[in-house]
């Protein structure tokens, strides 16, 4: 599974761009990569820990602006394609990492 959260967050006083600044830190603390400066990825290794991933950034959601999350299969972020300007990119390779139970 695949976590992803986009985000629209207000940024014209000092203030608010340390909410903005102090979201991405927690959503990069928590396991997250920016795809996007404003949509951060995360891979889950079930839909388990998917959801404590989701409820987590739902314990982070500033009090102002917008954010989404979204929850995709391996299969559907491997569909996506990519381009910078008209070239086709790679998707992003993310590090495997065993786990034990």
């Amino acid at each position: 599974m695949w976590v992803l959260v986009f985000f629209d967050l207000p940024t014209d006083t000092k203030k608010e761009r340390k909410v903005a600044a102090d979201f991405r830190k927690a959503l990069l603390q928590d396991g997250f990569v920016m795809f996007q400066f404003s949509i951060y990825i995360r891979h889950c290794p079930s839909v388990e820990n998917a959801a404590v991933h989701i409820k987590r950034v739902k314990s982070l959601l500033p009090k102002v602006g917008h954010v989404g999350i979204m929850s995709i299969t391996d299969k559907q972020f491997g569909a996506m394609e990519l381009f910078f300007g008209q070239e086709a990119q790679e998707l992003p390779v993310e590090n495997v990492q065993l786990e034990l139970f």
